[in-house]
């Protein structure tokens, strides 16, 4: 592999920033897990991991199940979090 594909290739171990919204959708609608679960075909098990951030991939099969169990759009359930603020660089001797 040439080093530009090893560039394209993201770090396994990095951490990525998006983030699920289910928590706040479920309360809207008065859902808990479980009722969702069943209502999707998927075990409360899988559905926590992406519920608490932990997921690596969503098939998008699983993503269509729950956005029309919850009546919402991909763009209501996920989002991507601002990055990390940077330390300054302020008061640093050259």
């Amino acid at each position: 592999m040439s080093s530009r594909q090893r560039a394209a290739v993201p770090d396994e171990d990095a951490a990525h920033r998006v983030t699920c919204r289910l928590d706040e959708l479920l309360a809207e609608r008065g859902l808990t897990l479980t009722e969702l679960a069943e209502r999707v075909g998927i075990s409360v098990v899988n559905l926590s991991i992406l519920k608490n951030d932990r997921a690596r991939s969503v098939r998008f099969s699983t993503l269509t199940a729950i956005c029309d169990a919850l009546g919402c759009q991909p763009g209501d359930l996920l989002a991507v979090a601002p990055p990390p603020a940077r330390p300054s660089r302020a008061g640093r001797a050259s």
